[in-house]
């Protein structure tokens, strides 16, 4: 069991109770009774916890708030005995490199004259440590019984409480602002015919998604009233986040003017039945609005007989699974700054949006800066600020003010279950608008104890699934890399931030200080974990404010650091000093060694030179990121950290013998001239192997490409500096997902990327020399291709062709949604047999643009469905050259196509030529149905780029 808001350590410590029973303690007589009797009593306390964890705060008594809050505190303490003597009982010298075998075998006597010592004096200190635990358990139990927390849980209610949406459905569109692209893009994605085309006369479901408060009712509702009257029947029904299915279904039929009196008496599946039978022969439009779970839907779903009547759903929710289940998905995006201005004054001024009074300018632009484009946030603002004078909206502008938007955003963040929600939390430490390393977070949850292993899952699996869970759920915003389409990082909603950060604070989870905030807390407090933001850490001056004596996590962002001695810190567990500066004359990591519980420490971007040696002693460490420090080599004395999962360490040396000592690493970034590239085949945990090599010798490729092969788990590789040699008998892993080796200048595609050996890669990054038909048709049949760049020699003269067939069993390049062809120009060619060929030229192939037209087409056949976004090169000379236009590129034929990006290479040519295949280049485009954005990125080299 992991550590959460909710439960606390009670679920940890039931978890390494059981494990000190199972382990070889010798244990004084009834202490093991002891511990089963704690273990039931702990047992006890997890389950009353997890039955307030389901209740809402604003609906707890209060008693049991107080209650469950000093249970959640005390087992922190109980932990932190319990890991002091676990550290103390493993016991033992480490020992350097640099001792001689005489000073080796003198410790190893003493530690065997020490265990028959010590060993009455560990037994007793665990009967000691039992019975302190039993203690603290035994006052919470009192005060449980006392509060009578069993028959208190929630406050009964004094009022119902009405949808925040309700509104939103009922709302003229007139009076709405920024909805006319939206819904036009979503009645572009309904696809109603024109003409009857036989492909649209099917049922097709659209889903709409997007964070709480962006306005995906309303958008909904407006489509709604101006489709319905296209459609014999039609229905507007809210499902919610714990619906009645058969008022949702009786809703519905209600909705379509269905009126029986037995409707009433009948169950799900006789309304399920009704509502079949009903909509058979119909044309209807249903709205089934904010869907919360995907097996909700998969039931809902059941309801809506498939016909050839071109019937059409929408549904809206704020889960991406969901979302997905539908045959399209809009995803709902903020309103645009102007947009948001008209909205925000028009509810204040009313008219046409505009304000009277030039001075509200600046404080309105802060206003809608923290509402960022949501249109509730915008409108809940407005309405505090309706009437009020200058001075009171800069008051206003100061304060959180966004409770009925935090009421609904509350609505997801209470529907997470207990990890989600701790894992959520911890995210109110970083500061506003950052970007938040993926990796680095998942590897602070694990070292907090928010993630454990699941059965044939890691850790990093599991954190990595909480991680996508939140996006799924909205809460959270993936970031997503430019070069190489891998979500990287995520960033945190203003609002959903002040939301979490106000929750931390009722919950005293975590204590955040920036330059604009202190912290309001009692001496007696305890802080659990403490977050700087963009200040001076001075923990001496802090420590006389509030108990830091059981700190477990240390974050500071970009601050500029007072050094501290760090042995009053002896319970913590992250130390992550992110992008900050040393003050002159401090020692930043002093005393680094009495960290004992140390899991997690991460230096990126701070300005620190070395680490110190007696880095060695903190035996649990897990994770040491050194991205963009200043250290030159790591203490040999790294060795010894057995238990490291990540090792960041990108800029610095490391010393021969360390690395195969880590055979517990799961993740590593290195660089340099590396002589130990045999011992990376005995990390045999490795997921993810970042390197930028400098290696020069055949034999030391070639054993590198050996190590490769024994690393069965790898599911990511990013290596720069590995020439073509390496990959001659090169085999990989099954596993792998991301293959990214840029500037291997390979004369063949490798025999290992092929679908059998590699059926899970996505992203694939790669350096031809020539692409020739042969590539293509491999990597077209790759299973799970989602990323694909091709990089190839400006010079070279080859033509590659493939032919894409439509129907999806034969289809090529199914999954791809991203294509990047460095140095290569590329067209969708229509084939009299309505095939189409799909063709890359480099250089200045003999090869001139021309397809059919799509007015000429019956049919516009659709090849690589899901590709969004094409980048590829245009040089203007050759077209000139050719004496062709570039108008017709065929990109019609790519039916999901979103943004196409065109490097214009432009030597020696003039303004004329250039304009001309520019607008060539630019109605080629505009062919496409969809409409796509086209970025023109200009260069005057004569290769590539």
């Amino acid at each position: 069991m992991a550590v959460d808001l909710v439960m606390g350590a009670v679920g940890s410590l039931i978890s390494k109770l059981g494990k000190l029973l199972e382990e070889e303690y010798k244990l004084q007589k009834g202490v093991s009774g002891k511990i089963g009797t704690l273990i039931k009593e702990l047992e006890c306390a997890y389950a009353a916890l997890h039955k307030v964890g389901g209740v809402p705060p604003d609906e707890l008594d209060e008693q049991v708030k107080i209650w469950a809050c000093e249970v959640r505190e005390a087992s922190y303490d109980m932990e932190d005995v319990l890991d002091t003597f676990l550290v103390s009982a493993e016991g033992g010298h480490e020992h350097s490199d640099h001792e001689s075998l005489f000073e080796r075998l003198k410790k190893l006597a003493a530690d065997a004259y020490n265990m028959v010592v010590s060993g009455t004096i560990k037994r007793r200190k665990i009967t000691l440590m039992i019975d302190d635990i039993k203690n603290k358990l035994e006052e919470a139990k009192l005060r449980c019984d006392r509060y009578a927390v069993d028959s208190i849980v929630s406050k009964p209610a004094t009022a119902s409480n009405v949808d925040p949406r309700l509104k939103a459905m009922y709302t003229e569109v007139t009076q709405l602002v920024g909805i006319g692209k939206p819904s036009s893009d979503l009645i572009s994605k309904l696809s109603l015919s024109q003409g009857g085309e036989a492909s649209n006369k099917k049922v097709k479901i659209v889903s709409v998604v997007g964070i709480g408060g962006l306005g995906k009712t309303t958008l909904a509702k407006a489509v709604y009233d101006k489709l319905k009257p296209k459609f014999g029947c039609g229905a507007f029904v809210p499902v919610g986040q714990n619906p009645d299915l058969k008022k949702v279904f009786k809703d519905v039929l209600i909705d379509l003017e269905y009126m029986d009196p037995k409707m009433s008496i009948l169950d799900e599946k006789q309304l399920i039945d009704e509502l079949r039978k009903y909509l058979k022969d119909k044309r209807y439009f249903i709205v089934i609005d904010d869907v919360w779970k995907t097996e909700t839907w998969k039931t809902i779903k059941c309801a809506f007989a498939e016909n050839n009547n071109e019937s059409r759903l929408i549904i809206t929710t704020r889960i991406s699974g969901v979302a997905i289940q539908a045959d399209e998905v809009y995803n709902l995006k903020q309103l645009p700054f102007d947009k948001s201005k008209t909205l925000f004054y028009k509810r204040i001024f009313g008219g046409e949006g505009t304000h009277p009074d030039n001075q509200l300018d600046r404080v309105s632009d802060e206003i809608l800066k923290k509402c960022d484009g949501v249109p509730l946030a915008i409108i809940t603002m407005a309405s505090l600020l309706l009437g009020k004078s200058w001075g009171q909206w800069i008051e206003l502008c100061n304060s959180i003010g966004f409770h009925n938007t935090n009421q609904i955003l509350s609505l997801s963040y209470y529907d997470l279950p207990a990890h989600l929600k701790t894992c959520l939390l911890y995210l109110s430490a970083f500061p506003e608008d950052q970007v938040i390393d993926k990796n680095c977070l998942i590897w602070k949850w694990v070292a907090e104890g928010f993630v454990h292993k699941k059965q044939g899952n890691g850790f990093f699996e599991v954190g990595d699934g909480y991680f996508n869970e939140l996006i799924n759920r909205s809460m959270i915003q993936a970031v997503q890399s430019e070069q190489d389409g891998i979500v990287y990082g995520c960033r945190v909603h203003d609002m959903v931030l002040d939301l979490l950060r106000f929750i931390s604070r009722e919950e005293k989870f975590i204590v955040t200080i920036s330059n604009n905030s202190e912290a309001t807390l009692s001496p007696r407090d305890k802080v659990r974990r403490l977050s700087h933001q963009r200040r001076t850490v001075d923990l001496t001056r802090l420590d006389h404010h509030m108990d830091l004596g059981h700190l477990r996590s240390l974050i500071a962002c970009s601050c500029d650091y007072k050094g501290v001695s760090l042995r009053s810190f002896e319970f913590l567990h992250v130390l992550a000093l992110e992008n900050c500066k040393v003050l002159e004359g401090c020692i930043p990591l002093e005393h680094l060694e009495s960290l004992v519980h140390l899991r997690y420490l991460g230096l990126r971007g701070m300005d620190i030179s070395q680490l110190p040696e007696k880095i060695g002693a903190l035996k649990f460490l897990q994770t040491l990121d050194l991205e963009g420090t200043c250290v030159k080599e790591l203490p040999s004395s790294v060795g010894l950290l057995t238990q490291l999962i990540c090792l960041r360490a990108r800029e610095t040396k490391i010393p021969d013998g360390v690395i195969e000592k880590l055979t517990s690493l799961e993740e590593l970034h290195i660089s340099g001239i590396l002589r130990f590239v045999k011992d990376l085949g005995k990390l045999s945990e490795l997921r993810v192997l970042k390197a930028n090599f400098l290696i020069s010798y055949k034999r030391m490729q070639t054993d590198f490409g050996h190590s490769i092969r024994n690393l069965p788990k790898i599911h990511h590789l990013d290596l720069r500096g590995i020439g073509a040699e390496m990959w001659e008998k090169g085999v990989l892993s099954r596993q792998l997902q991301h293959l990214i080796v840029p500037d291997s200048r390979l004369t063949l595609l490798p025999i290992c990327i092929n679908p059998c050996d590699l059926p899970n890669l996505t992203h694939l990054d790669l350096y031809l020399r020539s692409i020739k038909d042969y590539d293509l048709k491999i990597l077209g049949v790759l299973p799970e291709l989602r990323h694909l760049k091709l990089k190839s020699d400006p010079s070279d003269r080859n033509v590659a062709k493939l032919t894409l067939a439509s129907t999806a069993s034969h289809c090529s390049f199914q999954k791809l949604r991203y294509c990047k062809l460095h140095n290569s120009t590329v067209q969708f060619v229509l084939n009299e047999d309505w095939s189409v060929s799909f063709t890359v030229w480099q250089g200045s192939a003999n090869v001139a643009f021309g397809s059919k037209r799509r007015d000429e087409c019956r049919d516009t056949p659709a090849v690589m469905p899901n590709l969004e976004e094409l980048v590829f090169l245009v040089r203007v000379q050759h077209v000139i050259d050719m004496n062709c236009g570039c108008d017709n590129l065929g990109l019609e034929y790519l039916p999901s196509l979103q943004k196409v990006k065109v490097h214009f290479m432009t030597a020696d040519t003039n303004h004329g030529s250039r304009k001309k295949v520019k607008d060539d280049l630019t109605n080629a485009v505009e062919l496409h149905p969809k409409r796509p954005t086209i970025e023109l990125c200009y260069s005057s080299s004569r290769f590539g780029y």
